[in-house]
Parts: C-alpha cells; sequence; structure tokens
C-alpha cells in the first residue's frame, strides 16, 4: 500500500525550513558577494553579455590574491601569526605596552596577510590578553584600535589590502611609486594609532603566563616558502601563472584544508564587480557624471563613496573612470575608516566584539563611529591639504 503524500509533508516543511536558514545565513555572511552579485544581474539587462565582457576580468589579481589568501590560511592553520604575536605581547609589563603591542602586530600584520586576515587572527588574541588579565574594560577601546590599524596598516603594501592589489596590478604601479604614495598617509596613521593608545589607556601593571606553542618546523619552512613565492608573484618578480600551479600542488599535498579555507566569496565578489565595473562604464550618463566627479577631487569622492559601497567595490568602480591612481589609491585606503561598511574589515570586528560582549553593541557602535569618523576626516583633510600644495 502507498503511503500517503501528506505523511511526508513534515519532513518536506523541516527540509525547506533548514535549507532557508542555510541560505539566509550565507547571506548574512556573504552581504556584500550577494550586493555584488545583484548589481550585476541588473547591469547585464542594461549592457547585453557580447565579447567585450572577456575583458572586464582582471586574471592576475585573481591569482595573486588567491595565492597569498590560500598560503595565509596554510601558516593560520598551525597557528604561526597567534603564536608570535603571544610571544611579543608576553614581553610587556602593563596594559599600555600590551594594548600597544596587539595593535601594532594587527597593523603590521595587514600589510603581510591583510587586513580581514589579520584581524581574524589577532582580534581573538586581543580578547585572550584582556579576558585573562581582568582588563576587560579595554576590550571595546582595543578592538577599534585593532580595527583601524589593520584598515590602515595594509595601505603601505600592494597586497595588504584587496583594492591595493587590484589598483596596484591594473595600473601597473611600480612598487617604490606606490609604496611612496603611501608612505605619508601610513606615517600619519602611526602617529594617530599611537596617540590614542597612550592617551586612552593607563599603564597599569599587567602580568601573563608564557605559554605559546612551539611550531612544527618543517611546515613553517615550507609555509614560509611559499608565502615569499606569492609575495614575489605579488611585486612581478614571478609569473603568476607559476604560483597558480606550484602553490595549489604543493598544499594539496601539505593542507589540504588550507585550500578550503580560502575566501572564495571574496574572489567571486571581484568576479561580479568586474562585470558591474565594466557595465557601469559603458553606459554613457554614468561615465560622463562619474568622470566629472572624479575630474573635481578624486581623493574626496573615493573616499567619499568608501562610506556608501565598501573600498573594494569603490576601487574597482572608480577606477573606470580616471587614470589618477595616486588620488584614487590614498581614498579608498583612507575611506576604509568612517562607517561600519566602509571596509568588510569592520564588519568581522564587530561581530568577533559582540559574540564576548553581547549586551553592549550600542556603547561599541558609538565608540567605533567616533573614533573612525575622526581619523577620516583628519587623514583625508591632511591629505587634501597636501595635494593643493602639490
Amino acid at each position: 500500500m502507498e503511503e500517503s503524500p501528506m505523511l511526508h509533508t513534515p519532513h518536506r516543511k523541516f527540509y525547506r525550513k533548514v535549507l532557508w536558514e542555510r541560505l539566509l545565513l550565507f547571506v548574512k555572511q556573504n552581504v556584500v558577494m550577494v550586493v555584488a552579485m545583484t548589481a550585476a544581474l541588473v547591469t547585464m539587462i542594461l549592457v547585453p553579455v557580447d565579447r567585450e565582457y572577456l575583458g572586464y576580468f582582471d586574471v592576475k589579481t585573481l591569482t595573486c590574491l588567491f595565492c597569498v589568501l590560500a598560503v595565509v590560511c596554510a601558516l593560520k592553520n598551525i597557528r604561526f601569526f597567534y603564536t608570535l604575536a603571544q610571544k611579543i605581547v608576553v614581553c610587556c609589563k602593563n596594559t599600555r605596552l600590551s594594548i600597544l603591542a596587539l595593535v601594532y602586530i594587527t597593523f603590521i600584520g595587514s600589510m603581510l596577510i591583510a587586513n580581514d586576515m589579520a584581524l581574524l587572527t589577532f582580534l581573538p588574541l586581543g580578547y585572550f590578553v584582556l579576558g585573562t588579565t581582568g582588563k576587560t574594560k579595554y576590550m571595546a577601546f582595543t578592538f577599534i584600535m585593532q580595527n583601524i590599524a589593520a584598515n590602515l596598516g595594509g595601505m603601505l603594501t600592494p597586497f595588504g589590502n584587496p583594492q591595493n592589489l587590484y589598483l596596484y596590478t591594473k595600473f601597473s604601479i611600480p612598487a617604490m611609486e606606490f609604496m611612496g604614495i603611501m608612505i605619508v598617509p601610513f606615517g600619519i596613521a602611526v602617529v594617530l594609532i599611537t596617540a590614542c593608545c597612550l592617551i586612552f589607556v593607563r599603564p597599569e601593571p599587567l602580568a601573563m603566563r608564557d605559554t605559546p606553542a612551539a611550531l612544527p618546523k618543517g611546515r613553517t619552512a615550507l609555509y614560509l616558502v611559499l608565502f615569499v613565492l606569492a609575495i614575489a608573484i605579488v611585486f612581478r618578480g614571478i609569473p603568476y601563472w607559476i604560483g597558480l600551479i606550484v602553490i595549489p600542488a604543493v598544499l594539496l599535498v601539505a593542507d589540504r584544508k588550507a585550500l578550503k579555507m580560502v575566501d572564495y566569496p571574496l574572489l567571486l565578489t571581484f568576479v561580479f564587480f568586474f562585470v558591474f565595473s565594466g557595465n557601469m562604464a559603458r553606459i554613457d550618463a554614468v561615465r560622463r557624471l562619474f568622470s566629472f566627479l572624479m575630474e573635481k577631487s578624486t581623493l574626496l569622492f573615493s573616499a567619499i563613496s568608501c562610506q556608501f559601497i565598501s573600498n573594494v567595490p569603490s576601487a574597482i568602480l572608480l577606477s573606470q573612470f580616471t587614470e589618477n591612481y595616486r588620488d584614487l589609491l590614498i581614498g579608498v585606503n583612507v575611506g576604509g575608516v568612517g562607517s561600519m561598511i566602509a571596509s568588510l574589515a569592520s564588519l568581522i570586528t564587530f561581530r568577533e566584539y559582540t559574540q564576548h560582549a553581547p549586551n553592549q553593541s550600542k556603547r561599541y557602535i558609538l565608540l567605533f563611529s567616533a573614533f573612525n569618523f575622526a581619523f577620516l576626516f583628519i587623514l583625508t583633510g591632511i591629505m587634501l591639504l597636501i595635494n593643493s600644495f602639490v
């Protein structure tokens, strides 16, 4: 006798509910990618698919980003960065020095492993240090300073922020010129971050136990060699296709989990925004408007645009309407501070903080906005003032 379809209805409802919850979780975790996909699909209605679409994609940028992310994931799996940072913090004897160390580690880490990965690695260390020493009253401030450090520290190197890697590749900027452009806002950021830590944190006594685990020597050496290879590819010392072959091949044997951990939604976000920005540049009214605005002040308009659509989309979109890569580069890096959506890294910090202090989100947002917009106004103002004399 056949079973009644009604018997299966509760199961179907259950599975639909589970699928719906998973879909909502995926969208929540990858908001920018979903927005980028939607924007790309909308513009594809206005600009039908043709051969010009093939010219939208920057394969070298995607390859460099994939190689760096894969190796960083492998190093993270052996707790390389966390162990190194913990050893540094243990040497600090008071709260002020410990928080400065945490912020500087995040600052330097963002130059090497990108801002979002630096936060995912060092925010837990910040919580560990403050939690185990009874200094949680500084947690909101520390997280905010780490967030600002991650967004601004990565500005100095081509691989420090995703938008840097894209602009560095698109405009074929020489490495020394790139760092020469960014050294002034970078230096200002260092001074501002240091001043905030000295002013708002007291030098209270602090004691930490030296308990970092030993690193596996063989895998550590192997992954550091791969990291050097990835950086050499970014700096155009080695053809990018070599990294695309060597790095995945080695990690398939040494650490397959690292390949699974790569931020593929970030790579897809780039792909979708390549389509979106390429199509926008082919719409006459949009091209005329954006070209006009960029001629007025590339630096100011790019910094403002980050506050509404984030720094990576701003870099990809606005690069279609100007050749002034100097001001665009400064604008999309300085614009990474400010609003909560100015950089994806800020959302990572907010999520991490609310996990530890779920009842203090409003206070955190107020403090975050106060410090971030202060940094945005000061940095943008100084760089616009410098531009007026150049």
